[in-house]
């Protein structure tokens, strides 16, 4: 998980004032000293953790219960509500208002502009019709080609010239051919410290294209010195936005986060893992709620729609509606479960489920076994799939020999059909929600827990 000790730190702390008799000073005050030594060993900056420390105190104590909520759930708010604004408040996303909209990445060397670069072209491909990427970047080797890995991958349009060392040139060569596009992605070189020369360089480029977005690129692990980075490019070149690279396993992106978010030019996007779909739009208040474990959904509904079609979604709610189900169905569910990433990654995300003490090693053996039942579908026929309940002891003893799988794990997986295909029965029945809740030990023991 991304800043992982920083949210088991947070969460032990909503865990002591849900487990106190009642609040008072005294619960306040460790409430306080918990959170500045969390965020502390997470690199955020000490000022700024005493000013937020200090603004939650007084919120605690000035202010009246609000009608509806306990004391105690009324502290937990505004430990919620102080931190969301404390790394950007509603967060700052980008909305695609002409064509070409063209977002220009800057920054230094090692900070990930050409992978980030990628990274973004998925990102809108799903969303804005045609992309391109254009390499301005003249002073690393392999640069351009680096940028046409990249686009082979994701299908999309890469420009650049390798035997051209001026920016601008390169930039007007193809000016006109990127009229064509809906987002250009223009990806400028960096150097080792923002000096005069780098400034002059990317002045003349963002004049030339006039980007709607200038976003700096940073690496997490430079944790604080984020902070004078980001604010130094605001200031020279006129940043829109940051995106913050490399989230995952430092603990020094508490820092990096807390840093952009004082200097004016806001986190839009956190790269999230090594793989091109592993970038996120930074939504502070979906952030801290999974830091605190109460999952995402904002997060976890887009993660849903890249991973299936409106049309594939639409077709599972008509079958569902005839009392349908088959192993195909399950299949699909499977496929897209898969898409939307590690078994570890969406339970983050999923409301609840996040404060549930599940250990790193039990998802882990879950997702193996997704991948086991994946080959024993491929080892079943078609009319197999469709009427699972024709799987006879031969059938089984067959499929297990095709698959590599033991008859165990056959078993398990039409088990598992079974509960699915009940669960399905019961959603349709009407009560299904509150059916739902009352069966939450036997859905947690099919998650795998």
């Amino acid at each position: 998980m991304v800043l992982e000790n920083l949210g088991e730190s947070l969460k032990k702390t909503l865990e002591k004032i849900a487990n106190s008799l009642f609040v008072d000073e005294k619960l306040i005050n460790e409430l306080i000293k918990d959170i500045q030594r969390a965020l502390l060993q997470s690199d955020v900056n000490v000022k700024l953790v005493f000013d937020l420390s200090n603004k939650i105190k007084k919120r605690a104590v000035e202010e009246k219960l609000p009608p509806g909520l306990t004391k105690k759930e009324h502290l937990i708010n505004i430990v919620y509500e102080e931190l969301a604004t404390f790394l950007g408040g509603e967060g700052h996303k980008i909305e695609i208002t002409k064509k070409p909209y063209k977002i220009m990445l800057i920054g230094l060397f090692g900070s990930g502009k050409t992978t980030t670069s990628g990274k973004l072209a998925k990102f809108f491909s799903k969303r804005a019709g045609r992309i391109a990427m254009i390499q301005l970047d003249v002073w690393r080797p392999a640069a351009y080609k680096q940028m046409q890995q990249l686009a082979g991958q994701l299908g999309v349009a890469a420009f650049g010239d390798e035997n051209e060392k001026d920016p601008v040139k390169i930039y007007k060569k193809f000016e006109e051919k990127l009229k064509e596009f809906d987002v250009v992605i223009v990806d400028t070189a960096g150097r080792d410290a923002l000096s005069d020369e780098l400034i002059e360089e990317l002045n003349k480029i963002n004049k030339l294209v006039n980007a709607d977005e200038r976003l700096l690129v940073i690496s997490a692990d430079i944790g604080q010195a984020a902070e004078r980075q980001a604010k130094t490019f605001h200031d020279t070149c006129g940043v829109t936005g940051v995106i913050v690279t490399k989230m995952e396993g430092t603990a020094k992106g508490g820092g990096a986060l807390s840093a952009c978010a004082v200097t004016g030019a806001p986190v839009k996007f956190i790269g999230v893992g090594e793989k091109i779909d592993e970038l996120e739009e930074f939504n502070p208040k979906g952030f801290v709620s999974r830091l605190l474990g109460m999952g995402d959904i904002n997060a976890l509904l887009e993660k849903a729609k890249e991973a299936i079609t409106e049309d594939q979604a639409k077709d599972l709610e008509r079958k569902l509606l005839k009392g349908e189900f088959s192993l195909l169905d399950l299949y699909e569910q499977m496929q897209a479960m898969k898409k939307m990433g590690p078994l570890s990654k969406i339970m983050e995300l999923v409301p609840g489920l996040g404060q549930l003490k599940i250990p790193k090693e039990a998802l882990e053996v879950q997702q193996e076994k997704l991948e086991g039942w994946r080959y024993i579908m491929d080892s079943c026929t078609k009319s197999e799939l469709e009427d699972p309940e024709i799987i006879s002891g031969s059938r089984m003893e067959r499929i297990s020999k095709g698959s590599g799988i033991p008859i165990k794990e056959v078993r398990e997986l039409l088990k598992q059909y079974a509960q699915s295909k009940k669960l399905m029965k019961m959603m349709k029945g009407g009560k299904g929600m509150e059916k739902m809740m009352k069966r939450m030990p036997q859905l947690r023991g099919m998650m795998g827990e």
